[in-house]
């Protein structure tokens, strides 16, 4: 009997094997062992320290795991400031970055993405200003967003084509340290209004109950994207088969319903398909 269940066991061992192996990685990630993933943990759900346990969590989390597991290799993450990781990549410092960084037409100037996720800037702002119950209202007033994303840039040109086009002041963008400071800066009321990933908007509003109030939805509509080396199209490949399973087997789907953001995701993985 102990042979028998032993056998099965093996056996079990060599199907998983097999399973990890149906994606072939190039020789030197093997030759390493891991792959080594560029994280910044302060943009939940998206990637954070569960406060008590301090361990990493959030979709990327979840998803870089999975990755890992249908690969077959280790997963080991490294955290880098967001305003370093492409450099990190470029530079062969890290494998690949998976940290909610949206895919831009600027950054495949030096990286690939492989887009798995699909999001958008979101105005918000206090839930006690009854002067502000509309995007409109924004026209004229302070709007901070994190200074390192491509927030400001979107804020500025919205403003553009609605405040301006109809003969109303254009908002005031605020560059802030990050999306923590543009909250904390409008809790004291130094903005009007602050912008987010819509991802993260419904966390941070189940977080703090009844402080924020969300303006529209999303204004517009980006691609996240796991920043890879061009230089590296067999691993590019191999990490977006490893995505396309998950999706097809359905895990894509519920880790993501796990963070409440299943109507956020891809049907395909697919290749520099960001503006």
């Amino acid at each position: 009997m102990k042979k028998t269940i032993l056998s099965i066991l093996a056996a079990g061992v060599l199907f998983n094997s097999a399973a990890n192996a149906s994606i072939d990685l190039p020789q030197h990630i093997k030759d390493k062992g891991e792959l080594v993933v560029a994280i910044m943990p302060n943009y939940p759900p998206m990637e954070f320290k569960d406060p008590a346990t301090s361990q990493l969590t959030g979709v990327d989390y979840d998803l870089g795991m999975a990755i890992g597991e249908k690969l077959g290799i280790k997963i080991q993450w490294q955290e880098v400031a967001f305003e370093q990781m492409v450099n990190a990549v470029a530079t062969k410092r890290v494998d690949m970055i998976m940290s909610g960084m949206t895919d831009t037409k600027e950054r495949q100037k030096v990286i690939s993405f492989i887009d798995y996720f699909t999001t958008g800037p979101q105005f918000y702002t206090l839930a006690d200003r009854s002067d502000i119950n509309d995007t409109m209202d924004l026209c004229g007033k302070k709007v901070g967003t994190s200074r390192r994303t491509t927030f400001p840039k979107e804020i500025a040109a919205w403003s553009k084509e609605h405040c301006e086009a109809n003969g109303k002041p254009a908002i005031i963008v605020v560059g802030a340290e990050g999306t923590a400071d543009a909250r904390n800066q409008l809790k004291q009321r130094r903005l009007d209004g602050a912008v987010q990933g819509s991802e993260t908007l419904p966390y941070i509003m189940n977080l703090e109950k009844n402080k924020f109030k969300p303006l529209g939805t999303a204004f517009r509509s980006q691609y996240t994207g796991l920043g890879m080396g061009k230089e590296d199209p067999a691993l590019i490949s191999a990490v977006q088969a490893a995505i396309n399973e998950l999706i097809a087997s359905g895990h894509y789907q519920e880790i993501l319903k796990k963070w409440g953001l299943e109507h956020n995701g891809v049907k395909e993985a697919s290749v520099n398909q960001g503006a």
